[in-house]
């Protein structure tokens, strides 16, 4: 059992005991941030006159190659082990020697696992940020391409107005605009500095925080070390924001089941995103769609985990903050994964823009549209709503649409009716006149779409 303490014990810790208390087999992943934040420390240590440069130099000489070696594969993280930081300690003053020693002067476990694991989130917020804008790139190609792909839009699951692939695309492109604004947001307000915080009450070597701080890119030092160890906001904060991303890819995998179904037909989905069955020769499942909405829920455990975790946790440091990791490394690397393989299903998926304006058609999509045009030609609104339930009534026993019925038989229900009703009516006028901010109209997505592109020039 290779650890940093034990003066004080009369004998070894029970192997069960030992092995319940280790950590180094997860949080190994940590390596490259805890040699960063032993390398900032040790150069402030040298600025403040706590070590001499030869022994800076000897340090941060040993620790470069301890990570490079790792990462070479040429050195294995032991098991061994309690920790990752014990493994980079011990293996250093192997090498080193009593310079080694020096290294953790003026610093604790508990300040260092907190930057570590600090150091750790604040990247993958932004490697996560990445993947969105890859999402959003891809969304705002399709919504360029496809102004004029018209289709029903839903409410309820039913029918309700034609709309376009281009606005349906937009609807998501704006959720995963939001997410990508909480990744902003969560950086910004964890990116201050730990370290130096002791195990809860700081030091009484003079180190200089600002300086290493700002070593490690931080805005600057957190301001109370009681909460600087104890803080795992930033992790929860970071894996609700997890959960609404994969709460997003949930919903939009469900309409690619559904848009992808017999019954709809409005996608195909790639070969190389999708599979077969052992028994049915005909099938082709969405299973990357499926397997996104399925691991929508192992996103939301590990938030759920933490939460419960943190909920009773007096101050300060306490081992079960140890619990952050594992669910997080799995979370980080779920939401990862269900980025990339959506974007790529997404991206290679056929859109069958004939089927989609027939279903439009095919819907009473334009019914409201119908019951605007009377309105323009007089009849009040509530008289109008009521005409036109009797119209797709009788559409429905005759089993048309709207717009495929003589003059002469809409007349019958309404003499209001004139021969302009079938422009008013078309799908591409019903969706062209909506022209608020916001709306499916051509010019209203073109504007949409500019600013889009503003937006993702920022990120």
């Amino acid at each position: 059992m290779a650890q940093l303490w034990g003066g004080r014990f009369t004998k070894q810790t029970d192997q069960m005991v030992y092995d319940f208390n280790a950590s180094i087999r997860f949080d190994k992943r940590l390596l490259q941030q805890d040699i960063e934040g032993s390398i900032a420390h040790v150069v402030m240590l040298e600025k403040q006159g706590i070590l001499t440069c030869e022994e800076k130099d000897a340090i941060v000489k040993g620790l470069t190659e301890i990570r490079e070696e790792v990462e070479a594969g040429r050195l294995d993280i032991s098991t061994q082990y309690e920790d990752v930081h014990s493994f980079v300690e011990a293996t250093l003053i192997d090498r080193i020697g009593d310079a080694g020693k020096k290294m953790h002067t003026g610093r604790s476990r508990n300040d260092q696992v907190a930057l570590d694991m600090k150091l750790y989130v604040r990247g993958e917020v932004l490697a996560i940020q990445e993947e969105l804008k890859e999402l959003l790139t891809t969304l705002l190609h399709l919504m360029e391409d496809n102004l004029e792909t018209y289709m029903p839009g839903f409410t309820h699951l039913q029918k309700a107005q034609p709309t376009t692939l281009a606005h349906h695309m937009g609807a998501y492109f704006e959720m995963f605009k939001r997410d990508a604004q909480r990744l902003q947001d969560i950086y910004r307000r964890m990116n201050y500095c730990p370290l130096g915080a002791g195990a809860f009450a700081g030091t009484t070597y003079p180190l200089d925080r600002t300086y290493t701080a700002s070593l490690l890119g931080f805005e600057g030092p957190t301001l109370n070390s009681m909460d600087s160890v104890s803080d795992r906001d930033y992790v929860i904060e970071f894996l609700s924001a997890l959960s609404t991303i994969m709460m997003h890819l949930s919903r939009f995998s469900e309409e690619i089941i559904i848009w992808n179904s017999n019954e709809y037909r409005f996608v195909e989905v790639d070969d190389a995103f999708s599979t077969g069955s052992s028994i049915m020769p005909q099938k082709k499942n969405p299973d990357i769609a499926e397997l996104v909405r399925g691991k929508t829920g192992r996103v939301y455990g590990a938030l759920v985990s933490i939460l419960t975790t943190m909920k009773g946790l007096p101050l300060a440091y306490n081992k079960d903050m140890q619990e952050d990791k594992e669910v997080t490394f799995d979370a980080i690397d779920t939401v990862k994964d269900c980025l990339r393989l959506f974007d790529g299903m997404l991206s290679t998926m056929k859109f069958n823009h004939e089927i989609m304006e027939k279903s439009a058609m095919k819907g009473f999509t334009n019914a409201t549209d119908a019951a605007d045009y009377l309105v323009g030609k007089g009849v009040p609104f509530r008289d109008a709503h009521g005409i036109i339930g009797q119209l797709v009534l009788h559409c429905l026993d005759k089993g048309c649409a709207i717009d495929e019925l003589s003059i002469e038989e809409l007349q019958k229900i309404s003499p209001v009716f004139e021969a302009d009703v079938y422009d008013a009516i078309s799908l591409k006028t019903c969706v062209e006149k909506r022209l608020t901010t916001g709306g499916p109209g051509r010019q209203a997505m073109l504007d949409a779409i500019e600013m889009q592109k503003a937006y993702l020039n920022t990120l």
